[in-house]
């Protein structure tokens, strides 16, 4: 009779058949550290105020180190100019109090009010850029006509705040068309945008800046790209602005040679002379992993031209090393992808324009700076964005990741997680009476119910 039957336990040989016969019961696949790591990144980045820490913690580190560079790399230059050691870099700390200021004030903007602006600051930076031309009030610096005199040691750059206005300009444009369902045709997504951009890059190649011409022209192929201008479209308008480039590139020989130092490894001499670019890879080449040490760089002693602006990154390479321009790299591409992030999430057509245009802005005027001091790229002139010297920059830059802050914390999920954020602890805002008369702690309990309430990660 069987065990089941007598309720008497199996024989030990019984068990040992059935041990063998029977099959194993699988073991759970373990968790690869490489795929938790993936999931937790993923997680943190899917939170809905990541863009937001992001934006503005990438933005004001890279201000903050573009800060200590500018001290280190601009004293030997301050000194051979009979000026105080710290001269650059307490202008550039002025700019960049003030652009902290313009960064609070857009960021705390509604979105109605960047769009009203879109229009003043557009004729703002026409009139200005005009002004440059005039007679005795534009000043020309390192062969370019586009400054104006503020008195003093104080310029103004007008075709910087060019970059904001056909941001904002062209991000309100394409919004309302869209709006209207006018963006199917194809006189509708051209005009007025690429005739005004036009316009506004006459005015800048006047003076001769080049650099800034090309960063415009990269803001406007960016809405159009995000308009969802149709191939050929985009084509046709990028062969004009490559054919007009090459134009402007072959009439100027400072042009022709900035293109022919491309790559180069001897400075040369004369009209030949890439004594700039290959400088700025001598200092990359002598930082090594970690760098020489801040403030130990050699070629700042006279022998890299624009230490503290154009080729910071240069300096940044020698002192900081390896370790230090990778930093900068990826604090760039960090800012790059979370202006993306935003483009990509909000229903806001106008927001998704803007935070698309200055992210086209940063992004592609990074690329060019660092793509020169390594030899990849023509020396076009640009400052490295909140990097380099130049309060003209950092103003408009500023009040850009302004308005991507404001358009991170605009969206759904991020308005959510700061509306439930409250005081941990004290008495909660605007509550009465003596401590007595209230609930203690109901608002972590209303914190704990949303929490519970929200997905995974949120907060």
């Amino acid at each position: 009779m069987s065990s089941s039957r007598t309720g008497r336990p199996p024989a030990q040989g019984a068990v040992k058949v059935r041990r063998a016969s029977g099959a194993r019961a699988p073991r759970p696949p373990r968790d690869n550290p490489v795929r938790r790591l993936h999931r937790r990144v993923q997680r943190t980045w899917d939170r809905p105020l990541t863009a937001y820490y992001v934006i503005l913690g990438g933005s004001m580190l890279i201000t903050v180190l573009g800060l200590v560079m500018v001290y280190s790399a601009s004293q030997i230059k301050a000194l051979q100019l009979s000026l105080p050691g710290s001269y650059f870099f307490r202008k550039q700390f002025l700019a960049a109090t003030i652009g902290g200021v313009l960064l609070f004030a857009a960021s705390r903007m509604p979105v109605k009010l960047h769009r009203a602006l879109a229009y003043p600051i557009l004729a703002g930076s026409v009139f200005m850029m005009i002004l440059v031309q005039v007679p005795g009030i534009g000043v020309a610096i390192n062969g370019n006509q586009n400054w104006i005199s503020l008195g003093g040691s104080f310029q103004i750059q007008p075709s910087e705040f060019g970059k904001l206005a056909l941001v904002l300009w062209g991000a309100d444009l394409i919004a309302r068309k869209e709006d209207k369902r006018l963006l199917t045709q194809w006189k509708h997504m051209l005009v007025p945008l690429v005739p005004v951009t036009f316009m506004l890059l006459g005015l800048i190649m006047l003076g001769g800046d080049m650099g800034t011409a090309i960063i415009l022209t990269a803001i406007l192929f960016g809405l159009l790209w995000l308009a969802g201008a149709p191939t050929r479209l985009f084509v046709g308008v990028l062969s004009v602005a490559v054919f007009i480039g090459l134009v402007l590139i072959k009439t100027s020989p400072n042009r022709m040679g900035r293109f022919q130092c491309i790559g180069a490894t001897e400075p040369g001499t004369g009209a030949t002379s890439c004594w700039q670019a290959v400088h700025g890879i001598y200092a990359l080449a002598s930082g090594g992993v970690f760098g020489s040490g801040l403030g130990a760089s050699v070629e700042k002693w006279g022998q890299l031209p624009e230490p503290h602006n154009d080729f910071i990154f240069a300096v940044t390479g020698e002192e900081l090393g390896l370790a230090g321009t990778l930093s900068v790299l990826a604090l760039f591409a960090a800012l790059g992808y979370a202006g993306i992030r935003v483009a990509g999430r909000t229903e806001d057509p106008f927001v998704r324009y803007a935070a698309g245009g200055v992210t086209t802005w940063i992004t592609a005027q990074a690329v060019i700076n660092i793509g020169a001091v390594l030899g990849l790229l023509p020396i076009a002139g640009v400052p490295l964005p909140l990097f380099s010297y130049g309060g003209s920059a950092l103003l408009p830059t500023m009040f850009a990741i302004g308005l991507l802050i404001a358009f991170a914390r605009d969206e759904p999920g991020a308005r959510a997680a700061l509306s439930l954020r409250q005081p941990r602890f004290g008495r909660k805002r605007g509550a009465g009476g003596p401590v007595s008369d209230r609930s203690p702690r109901r608002w972590n309990t209303m914190r704990r119910r949303a929490s519970a309430a929200r997905t995974s990660g949120e907060r």
